[in-house]
C-alpha cells in the first residue's frame, strides 16, 4: 500500500512538473507573440481615449469597461476560433489576410490625415449628439468596431509568431495573448482618461508638492491626448506598412522590402554607436512611407468613386431633362 501511494505521489509530482513546464511554454510563447504585436497594441491604446470625448466624466470608466468587454468578446468568440481554423486548415491564407488588415490600417490613418487636412473633425461631430445615452452607445459601438480590426491584427500577428506546436498549445497561447493584451490596453486607457481627475484631486491637497503635481497633470492631459492621437495615426501607418512589407517579402515580391532593408543597413553602418536603433528607425520610416502610399491610394479611390458616380447621375439627369424638353 505504501509503495502504491509513493508511486501515485510520484505520478502526481511528474504531472505537476509537466503542467508547470507547459505553463512556462505558453507564457514564453505568448510573451514573444505579444511583443511582435506591440505596434498594433500601441495603436489600440492611442486611439481608444478619443471615444470618451464629449461624455460625462463619471461615465468614462464604465464606457472603457464596455469597450474592454467588447474587445475580449471580439478576440475570444470570433477571432480566436477563426485564427485556429485557419492555422489548421488554410495556413496559406494568414499572410493575405494580414496584408488586407494592414491595408485597412493604412487606409484608416490616411483617412484621418485627409480629414485633418480638409477640416472634418469626427470628435466635434459626435459631440453634437444631444442625447447622452445615444452618444455613449454610438461611441462604444464605434470603438468596438475599430477594436475588431486591431484585435484581428494582434491575434494574426501573434499566431504567425507561434512555433509549430499542437492546436491546444496554439489556443492556449492566443488565449493568453488576448486576455493579457486586453487587460493591459484598457487598463492603461482607463488610467489615461482619469489622469485629469487624479490631477484635480492632487491640486486640492495641502501639500505644495501635491498641488504642483496636480496642476501639472491637469495642464498636461490635453497635450497628452493630442499627442496620443498623432501617435495612433503614426502607429497605424507604421504597423500597416510593415505588415504589407513583410507580406510582399513572403510572396517573393522583394524589390520594395529589399530596398527598405538595404537603406536600413546602410544607415546603421553610418551610426555604429546606435546601429540597432537606427536600423529600426529607418525600417519604421520605410514602412510608414509605404503605408502612407497604400492608404492614400485607397482613400483616393474611395473618394473618387462617389464623385464619378455623382457626376454620372448628374449627367444622366441632365440628359433626361433635355429629352423631356424636346
Amino acid at each position: 500500500m505504501a509503495g502504491g501511494l509513493v508511486a501515485l505521489l510520484d505520478d502526481v509530482a511528474m504531472l505537476a512538473k509537466l503542467a508547470a513546464a507547459s505553463i512556462d511554454d505558453v507564457a514564453a510563447a505568448a510573451g514573444k507573440a505579444g511583443t511582435k504585436a506591440a505596434g498594433v497594441v500601441i495603436d489600440d491604446t492611442a486611439v481608444t481615449p478619443r471615444y470618451v470625448v464629449g461624455l460625462s466624466p463619471d461615465r468614462e470608466l464604465p464606457i472603457i469597461w464596455k469597450i474592454a468587454r467588447g474587445s475580449l468578446r471580439n478576440k475570444l468568440l470570433f477571432i480566436l476560433p477563426v485564427a485556429l481554423a485557419l492555422s489548421a486548415l488554410a495556413p496559406w491564407a494568414i499572410t493575405p489576410l494580414l496584408m488586407i488588415g494592414g491595408a485597412y490600417l493604412c487606409f484608416e490613418a490616411a483617412e484621418k490625415i485627409f480629414a485633418a487636412l480638409t477640416g472634418h473633425d469626427h470628435a466635434a461631430e459626435v459631440t453634437t449628439i444631444g442625447d447622452p445615452a445615444e452618444l455613449e452607445a454610438r461611441q462604444v459601438s464605434g470603438a468596438i468596431r475599430t477594436d475588431f480590426i486591431l484585435s484581428a491584427e494582434i491575434m494574426a500577428i501573434a499566431l504567425a509568431e507561434i512555433p509549430d506546436v499542437s492546436l491546444g498549445m496554439r489556443a492556449a497561447v492566443l488565449l493568453a495573448v488576448a486576455v493579457v493584451i486586453t487587460l493591459g490596453v484598457y487598463g492603461v486607457v482607463g488610467l489615461i482618461v482619469k489622469m485629469d481627475d487624479v490631477g484635480l484631486h492632487l491640486s486640492r491637497k495641502a501639500s505644495a508638492a501635491a498641488r504642483t503635481t496636480g496642476h501639472a497633470l491637469v495642464r498636461a492631459m490635453p497635450v497628452l491626448l493630442q499627442a496620443l492621437s498623432h501617435i495612433g495615426v503614426a502607429a497605424m501607418v507604421w504597423v500597416g506598412g510593415g505588415i504589407i512589407l513583410h507580406g510582399l517579402e513572403a510572396f517573393e515580391l522583394r524589390a520594395i522590402p529589399h530596398t527598405v532593408h538595404h537603406l536600413a543597413e546602410a544607415a546603421a553602418q553610418m551610426a555604429p554607436f546606435a546601429s540597432r536603433a537606427v536600423e529600426w528607425l529607418v525600417t519604421a520610416i520605410g514602412s510608414g512611407i509605404l503605408g502612407l502610399i497604400v492608404g492614400a491610394v485607397i482613400v483616393g479611390v474611395l473618394h473618387l468613386l462617389p464623385r464619378k458616380s455623382h457626376a454620372h447621375m448628374a449627367e444622366h439627369k441632365a440628359d433626361t431633362e433635355r429629352e423631356q424638353a424636346q
